[in-house]
């Protein structure tokens, strides 16, 4: 998505910024790092789509419709 994200070890990570994000396809690993790509999502520029949403779902019920209702436009895609 654009940002400057050095790793530094499994518990460390450097991210150097501000930067402008852009859309892409990412895929959620679990609850907290869906939520994270969803967050990113909203601030990036252009149409991103977050594979295995249900990840989040598990953690925050009813999401899409919540932040819907404050302006983004959050449309769920069927499963394929």
């Amino acid at each position: 998505m654009g940002a400057r994200i050095v790793l530094c070890d499994p518990h460390r990570a450097l991210v150097a910024g501000p930067s402008a994000l852009q859309a892409a396809r990412v895929d959620s690993p679990d609850i907290r790092a869906g939520m994270a790509m969803l967050l990113a999502a909203l601030c990036a520029r252009g149409i991103s789509t977050i594979d295995n949403a249900r990840q989040i779902e598990r953690g925050y019920e009813r999401i899409d419709q919540r932040l819907n209702a404050l302006g983004p436009r959050i449309t769920r895609i069927p499963e394929r």
